[in-house]
Order: C-alpha cells, then sequence, then structure tokens
C-alpha cells in the first residue's frame, strides 16, 4: 500500500509540474466516480440522488475537459449500476414494484422502435442503438422513483435535493448573464460545443444583444429546457411544503424568486412562455385541488398569491441592479413575441414553421415506413464522427415529423396511445390526491408530463433527448404513482391560531373539552 501511494504521489507530481489540469480533473472524477458505485451498491435509494447531482453537473466537466465521452457515458454507467443494485434488492424482496398502466402500449412502442434498429435505410446499427438509449434508457427509473419512497420523508428529500441543486443552478446561470460568456465557459472548448455556449440573439427592432445564458450547461438549449422542469417542480414542491407545515417552506419563496429571475435571463422564448402558460395552469389547479375542507384553501390563496410576489420582487432586483441585462431579455421577448409587432415571430414560431416541419417529413416518400431508429435523434454527430463518415440529413425539427421520420407514420400512433393512456391514468392519480398534501407536487409532475411529452413535441424532440429532462421525466412518474400509498399515512392536520402557542398537554385538554 505504501509502494502504491508513492506511485500515486509520484504521477500526480509529475501532471502537476506539466501542467496537466485536465488529467488531474479526471483523476479526481474517477475517484468520485468509484466512491459513488460502491455507495449505490450498498444503497440504491441514496445512490439514486447522487445520480441526481452528477446528471446536472456532468456537464460542467465537459466544458473544461474537451468534451471527453469518458465523462459523458460516466451517467449511464451510474445509472446502470444504481439498476443493478434495484434489481438485487427486489430479488431479496426489499422494494415495492409497480404496476404502471401505460406499460403495455409503451411496451408496443419499444417493439417498434427496436424493429427499426434493423431498417435497411438506416446507415449503420449504432444510430439505432443511440436512438434507444435516448428513447428508452431512462425508462427504469419511474421503477426506482416507485420504491425509493417507502414514507413522506423521502419525498421531501428528493424534492429538497433537486431543488437545491436547480436553485444553485439557476443562480450560476443569472451570475453568467451578469459577468459574461466566460464565467463558467472556457475560451478554449472543443469546437462542438463553442457555438451552443457562445450563442447570442438580438431583438428585431432595437437591436440589443442578448446572451443565451447555458450556466453549468454545454448549451443554452439544456439549460432553457431545464429551468421550465425547475419552475414547474418548485410550484408543485412549495405547494406541498406548505400545506404539510415543513419548516424549509419559508425558504421556498426565495428559490422561486431565483428560478424566476433565471427564466427571463435565458435568451431564449421557450422557457418564458411554457412558465408564464404554466402559471396560469397551475395556479388554476391549485385552487380547485386546495383542502378547502380542513381550512386549507386560504393558505394555498396565499401561498400562490406570495409565490408571485417574490418572483415579482426578484424581478424588480433584477431590473433595478442589472437593467442592462434584463431589459435586453425583455426587449427580444417582447419584440420577439408581440401579436402585432413589427418584429413579431409569435406567428411564424408558434404555428407556420412547426407546421412545414412536419409537412416535410411526408415530403420524401418513406413516412409509411420510416428511416430507422436514431435517424433524428441528439447525438448523431458523435456516431458520424466515430464511423468516419458524413452525418445522415433525414430529420425535420418537428417532434411529430422526427417520429414519421424514424418511425413511420405508425411510430406517430403509437406515441400518442402510450403518452395519452399515461396522462389519463396520471389524472386519475391526481383526482384521487384532491383535498390532500399531495396534490400540488402530484399536479406539478402531471403538468410536466404534458409539456413535454405533448406541448413540446410539437415544436421539437430536442426536450424528450436531453438526458437532463428525460431523466428526470421518468423519475417523476413513478413518484406520481406512488404518492396515492403516501396519501394512505396520516396526514397532517391544520391546528388553529390561537391554539398554535399551547403546550401539547394543553393541547390535549383544548380538544377534549
Amino acid at each position: 500500500m505504501g509502494l502504491v501511494v508513492l506511485g500515486v504521489i509520484w504521477e500526480l507530481a509529475a501532471w502537476i509540474i506539466a501542467g496537466s489540469d485536465q488529467m488531474l480533473i479526471m483523476f479526481g472524477l474517477s475517484i468520485v466516480v468509484l466512491g459513488l458505485v460502491v455507495h449505490i451498491l450498498n444503497d440504491w435509494r441514496s445512490g439514486v440522488l447522487l445520480f441526481l447531482v452528477w446528471l446536472l453537473f456532468e456537464d460542467l466537466a465537459r466544458k473544461y475537459l474537451g468534451n471527453s465521452m469518458t465523462v459523458f457515458f460516466a451517467k449511464d454507467f451510474l445509472v446502470g449500476v444504481a439498476y443493478l443494485s434495484f434489481y438485487f434488492a427486489k430479488r431479496r424482496r426489499q422494494v415495492d414494484i409497480a404496476k404502471f398502466p401505460f406499460l403495455i402500449p409503451l411496451f408496443v412502442f419499444f417493439g417498434l422502435a427496436l424493429i427499426q434498429v434493423f431498417n435497411p435505410i438506416s446507415p449503420n446499427i449504432l444510430y439505432g442503438l443511440l436512438g434507444m438509449k435516448i428513447y428508452f434508457y431512462y425508462v427504469p427509473l419511474m421503477f426506482l422513483g416507485y420504491a425509493m419512497l417507502s414514507r413522506p420523508r423521502d419525498l421531501e428529500q428528493l424534492l429538497l435535493v433537486s431543488m437545491g441543486a436547480g436553485i444553485l443552478i439557476a443562480g450560476l446561470g443569472i451570475a453568467q448573464s451578469v459577468l459574461g460568456v466566460t464565467f463558467l465557459t472556457p475560451d478554449n472548448s472543443a469546437a462542438e460545443l463553442y457555438e451552443l455556449s457562445h450563442l447570442s440573439r438580438f431583438s428585431p427592432i432595437t437591436h440589443q444583444e442578448v446572451l443565451a445564458t447555458s450556466s453549468v450547461f454545454v448549451s443554452a438549449g439544456r439549460f432553457s429546457g431545464y429551468v421550465v422542469l425547475l419552475w414547474i417542480l418548485a410550484m408543485g414542491t412549495q405547494g406541498y411544503l406548505l400545506l404539510a407545515r415543513r419548516p424549509g417552506a419559508k425558504y421556498g419563496f426565495l428559490g422561486l424568486g431565483v428560478v424566476t429571475v433565471a427564466v427571463m435571463i435565458t435568451g431564449t422564448r421557450t422557457p418564458f412562455v411554457f412558465v408564464v402558460g404554466s402559471a396560469f395552469v397551475m395556479s388554476a389547479a391549485f385552487l380547485w385541488g386546495a383542502p378547502w375542507r380542513w381550512g386549507q384553501g386560504q393558505r394555498m390563496l396565499k401561498s400562490l398569491r406570495r409565490a408571485f410576489l417574490f418572483g415579482g420582487i426578484g424581478l424588480i432586483l433584477m431590473v433595478e441592479v442589472f437593467p442592462t441585462v434584463i431589459g435586453g431579455n425583455w426587449a427580444f421577448f417582447s419584440e420577439t413575441l408581440s401579436p402585432t409587432g413589427e418584429g413579431s415571430q409569435l406567428v411564424n414560431r408558434a404555428v407556420d414553421y412547426p407546421i412545414l416541419n412536419l409537412q416535410e417529413s411526408f415530403q420524401d416518400g418513406m413516412w409509411p415506413y420510416g428511416h430507422g431508429t436514431g435517424m433524428s435523434t441528439l447525438g448523431m454527430q458523435y456516431v458520424a464522427q466515430f464511423l468516419n463518415e458524413p452525418m445522415p440529413r433525414f430529420g425535420v425539427e418537428s417532434g411529430y415529423g422526427t417520429l414519421i421520420v424514424e418511425f413511420g407514420i405508425l411510430g406517430l400512433v403509437l406515441w400518442f396511445v402510450w403518452v395519452s393512456a399515461l396522462l389519463y391514468s396520471g389524472w386519475q392519480i391526481i383526482k384521487h390526491l384532491r383535498q390532500t398534501v399531495y396534490f400540488p407536487i402530484a399536479f406539478a409532475i402531471w403538468w410536466y408530463a404534458v409539456v413535454m411529452l405533448i406541448l413540446m413535441m410539437y415544436f421539437g424532440q430536442q426536450a424528450y433527448d436531453d438526458f437532463v429532462d428525460n431523466a428526470n421525466l421518468w423519475l417523476l412518474i413513478g413518484v406520481l404513482y406512488r404518492l396515492p400509498k403516501l396519501a394512505l399515512m396520516p396526514q397532517p392536520v391544520a391546528v388553529p391560531k390561537h391554539l398554535r402557542a399551547l403546550t401539547r398537554w394543553q393541547f390535549s385538554a383544548a380538544r377534549n373539552r
């Protein structure tokens, strides 16, 4: 052991003297991954939480390591270890296995995708294997999400870890919008990542430059998609913590303010549009499902008012302290999204462009059969680079058009079948959870599934292809189906204000009178 330690010290010293920063970082990450593997094999539940944290910050390492493919696939290795550990726990009958109502239509869609891997039009089977990984590799996370919640405290732990990491990433994104793109983004990043993280836009009328913020991620698109998830989850988490009277609820309003500001500085219209729409939908849903019968409807109303108040305060502070940053983003949003403005792109981006892309998927005559799994998904450039051949050009931007390009018209039909089954069964759970403390988080998860699988797919498949959004979606679906069992456990009961200052024996005496 002494010789091993001396050898490691010698090698590290050589790297330091040679200025091999990337080798030092890779060595440190290797030690972290090794520790995570050991921990996940011993405790898969906490391993899932560690995997989520790694998933969110993996891109930061890729930025400084030249887009290392070793780092890129580390998350897949970690979640694979979690699957293996969960399987061992299942063999020992230590976990509950969920029976999801939409599994049969999802399995049929999986069967079609597997057949399309061997489509003769596909230039190489590696494209099909990549597509299968993107579509289905994180699907088993719903079983882990279901089984890891054995008590309400497990739900709170998952939500607090997700929100804590998310608020940190949102705060770093805000800092980058102020400090410039060089913050968290090296100038010598890999060529394929440089354009994704050094993207600027200009408002069409006032010509103000707007930085498309990437935060810790390698691309601005990944950050903008993530803040949509983060804002919806933050609203649901805050509603749950308030109704359950958890002590950390009062700090959640601060997090909502940070996330709201992050939405405004992304330099991308997608999160702005979906967060505004989600605010209206979720507010109405929370009032509909609030537990009015035990006097907490008014509490939910106050929480919504405070949530929007803190979001407004965050924007006002940003305007006062950094008016140029927020002003440029507002100019870009207002000038391009105004229905009647001179530089408006609302009709073009919301109607004309998506429909045109959908129509293009029917133009090459292969729409009945498709070109094969993975022929229009994220990451094709890496397969083409590995094969040393030009990347196939079959894709369209429309998400529904992408399904037609890859699987033919049957793929689009089967997508709607399994998604409809998922959303219908999820809606039954939401109705069952009305008047309980779990309704806000249940509706937030269900609404995010609607946004990602239906609404965002209308514009493009990038959100589903993104591993951050994809993994979180499937894990949260498992959480949604577990909530009814948590609701069967004893629920917190609201205490009138005039009784809250009493001791336990005084409160007991007051109840017995």
